[in-house]
């Protein structure tokens, strides 16, 4: 019975090895490596770079008061379009005091000098008459009358001036009225009826009353960095989206490229500046952000791969391409335009082969 067990136990013991050393060999077999393919394709090779701006009007008026005063009307509101002459607003004429004591002061001179020449002139005129004087004498004491009354008239007229904007004789044409010089809408009225106002002048730009801008003619505004400015010109066509007008896409032509960069965040920076082609129906409100597609290269239906099947060694591109099942041979190939993600073949294999796809 002893050696009934002895011999279970050796039997056990011996299968307990041999199906150890079965376990340790499956485990050191790794399962054989199998690659992804794919094949080249033929598509549309776009390169471009995006320029970062806002879209605004080309003609943008700030309209300014030519007299210091008080706002007392306002005859528009922020989306009203106006014509060309069209009333904005009137402002009251505050005139100061030195001014209007200068004026009146001028004008009572004025007064008594006219007063002077008047009865001078109408002495000499009876003495005219009566041939007691020459002519010439009495046209030029008639000359001086007129002179003083003249005199006398601007005087008037300036003070008026002073005063109310306006004198008699200007009718409607005053510097209290506050009118449009272009047509278009009103994109923003700073001020309110009661705001103090002051007027354009060689040490103020003066108070800005509205703002008009033709929203007929848009243009983009933005910037490209230098690695990629040398690469535009002027009139490349580009494709403009704007993030509040979700699924809209606008033509562009470049017209204008700055000769001088600015430094942002540690770049150089290139003003841009495009003519908007404005879609019938739409409606783009100034300020805008946009983003602007320029295309810098293309190559359409070509034959193709993605960067990601590329291998390089030294100054050479090659590719491996699948000969049996899981057997590939190296190529060299010759690449043309990229754009990030897929790259042009000009050389080296087929639209029907098959590409290993190498793992990372």
């Amino acid at each position: 019975m002893k050696r009934f067990f002895k011999i279970l136990g050796l039997l056990v013991f011996v299968g307990l090895v041999l199906w150890v050393f079965v376990y340790l060999y499956k485990q050191s077999k790794s399962d054989p490596v199998v690659f992804d393919t794919e094949t080249p394709f033929t598509t549309d090779i776009i390169n471009k770079t995006v320029a970062t701006g806002s879209v605004i009007p080309r003609r943008e008026i700030a309209i300014k008061p030519q007299e210091n005063g008080i706002i007392r009307e306002i005859y528009v509101d922020p989306g009203d379009r106006v014509k060309e002459g069209d009333l904005i607003a009137r402002i009251q004429i505050i005139p100061e005091m030195i001014e209007v004591n200068a004026a009146e002061s001028r004008l009572n001179k004025a007064q008594l000098e006219y007063e002077n020449a008047r009865i001078e002139y109408e002495r000499k005129k009876g003495l005219f008459e009566q041939n007691v004087i020459a002519r010439s004498e009495f046209e030029a004491e008639e000359l001086r009358y007129r002179t003083r009354l003249e005199d006398l008239n601007a005087a008037d007229n300036h003070l008026q001036l002073i005063q109310e904007g306006v004198t008699r004789k200007m009718g409607s044409q005053t510097n209290t009225l506050i009118r449009s010089t272009i047509d278009g809408m009103i994109l923003d009225v700073p001020v309110r009826e009661g705001n103090s106002v002051i007027r354009t002048n060689a040490f103020n730009e003066g108070t800005t009353i509205a703002i008009v801008a033709d929203m007929n003619e848009m243009i983009f505004e933005g910037k490209v960095d230098e690695t990629e400015v040398g690469r535009i010109s002027e009139g490349m066509h580009l494709l403009l989206t704007i993030g509040a007008l979700q699924g809209d896409s606008f033509d562009a032509y470049l017209e204008y490229i700055s000769p001088k960069g600015q430094e942002e965040s540690g770049a150089i920076q290139f003003e841009i500046r495009a003519a908007v082609k404005l879609q019938e129906g739409n409606f783009i409100r100034a300020g805008y952000s946009a983003n602007a597609d320029i295309v810098l290269d293309r190559r359409d239906s070509v034959l193709a791969v993605t960067e990601r099947v590329l291998q390089f060694n030294g100054d050479s591109i090659f590719v491996e391409v699948e000969t049996a099942p899981q057997t590939f041979e190296k190529r060299v190939v010759k690449t043309g335009l990229s754009d990030g993600l897929n790259i042009e073949i000009k050389e080296g294999v087929t639209e029907g082969d098959k590409v290993k796809v190498p793992r990372i």
